[in-house]
């Protein structure tokens, strides 16, 4: 026990802890490694058989009886389920705000709100509008805080989709390695791949142009006029050194052009209601189809992503129900990517969250 309790603590120092994940632009590529060979790991091995290298311990008391607020402000489906089995898998106990329960800034400022839940809950899994208010939350609070969605950014989403793409190495590449070489043994990069984006500059697509370049990805990026990525996250993107690995332009076949993945999302996201006719008709030329993908010279494995929901303006059933989507995997890894999260926040010293380890064969 005495050698378990010095490894441990030996893991503890190597492992520094995620305090708050607002975006993927705070989280270091180290981060974003250790969050991906987490979820692999979970994603490989099934709940009640998952154990920590060091020391064993099972995954279901990793949160141990902890509370967790998830504050939704709008609706969802992918991210609460996922949020919430996770939670529960995890040992812990979520406790709900709907929008009619809580309206942040409403009854109530939302500094106080946060200085409430900071006294009874042990974090904050919040799904709001504006990105200012999830700043306010961390900076309000001393408990983590994850960003579950904001008008700027969707860091659990992204976490997701990077986590789909080295999964599905094998459709790219017929001799490409699987996730756990990949990602899990310690490899600095994904799979150099290309991955195009047509459609709305949205909060998936902030995330992924801050954490792609920076595991290896290179991205191609089609927008309306007047629809492109606003300077906030442009800055960052230079911050981050990752605008030489970005192409931005007006043309979908363009930006498909060499792409391995071909992704999009909702032209018209929660609050854009009364903008639905003006963008249909900017975004007119965006459906993603074979089309398309075919005329701009996408590689000929390319395969879909698309976080959900969606509409068949955005892509075609050919394709979204077909061969190339991973679109329900790519639904599926929202949780071991959410239990990786809380893993990094609240178990750093446990070894699913260190970047190397020997990956454990499944047992039968």
């Amino acid at each position: 026990m005495a050698a378990l309790a010095t490894a441990a603590a030996s893991a503890s120092k190597r492992a520094p802890t995620l305090r708050n994940l607002l975006t993927l632009a705070d989280v270091s590529v180290e981060g974003l490694q250790r969050l991906l060979t987490s979820a692999a790991e979970i994603n490989r091995i099934t709940p009640t058989k998952i154990r920590a290298l060091v020391p064993p311990a099972p995954m279901d008391n990793w949160l141990n009886k902890k509370a967790i607020a998830l504050l939704f402000s709008k609706r969802s489906t992918r991210t609460r389920v996922a949020a919430e089995v996770a939670i529960r898998r995890m040992g812990g106990s979520p406790v709900f705000l709907a929008p009619d329960d809580i309206q942040l800034g409403v009854n109530e400022s939302l500094a106080d709100t946060a200085q409430v839940l900071n006294q009874l809950v042990q974090a904050i899994f919040a799904r709001v509008g504006p990105h200012s208010d999830i700043e306010a939350l961390a900076a309000n609070t001393t408990i983590p805080v994850i960003n579950a969605l904001s008008d700027l950014w969707h860091p659990t989403q992204v976490l997701a989709d990077l986590l789909t793409i080295a999964d599905s190495a094998a459709r790219f590449n017929a001799n490409a390695s699987s996730t756990e070489q990949q990602i899990s043994l310690g490899k600095k990069h994904l799979p150099p791949l290309t991955v195009a984006w047509v459609g709305d500059s949205t909060n998936v697509l902030h995330d992924m142009l801050v954490s792609f370049p920076r595991l290896g990805l290179k991205m191609r990026v089609a927008t309306p006029k007047g629809y492109g990525t606003p300077e906030p996250i442009m800055a960052r993107i230079r911050e981050l050194g990752c605008a030489d690995s970005i192409v931005f332009t007006h043309d979908p076949q363009e930006a498909v052009h060499g792409a391995n993945v071909v992704a999009t999302d909702t032209w018209i996201s929660m609050g854009q209601e009364d903008e639905k006719a003006a963008r249909l008709e900017a975004f007119k030329g965006y459906q993603v189809t074979e089309a398309l993908c075919q005329a701009g010279g996408a590689e000929p494995n390319w395969q879909f992503l698309h976080c959900l929901p969606r509409k068949a303006e955005e892509v075609d059933d050919a394709v979204f129900y077909g061969p190339r989507s991973l679109v329900f995997r790519e639904a599926h890894n929202r949780l071991p990517t959410i239990q990786a999260v809380f893993a990094a926040i609240f178990r750093p010293e446990y070894g699913v969250a260190k970047p190397h380890y020997e990956i454990k064969q499944k047992e039968q």
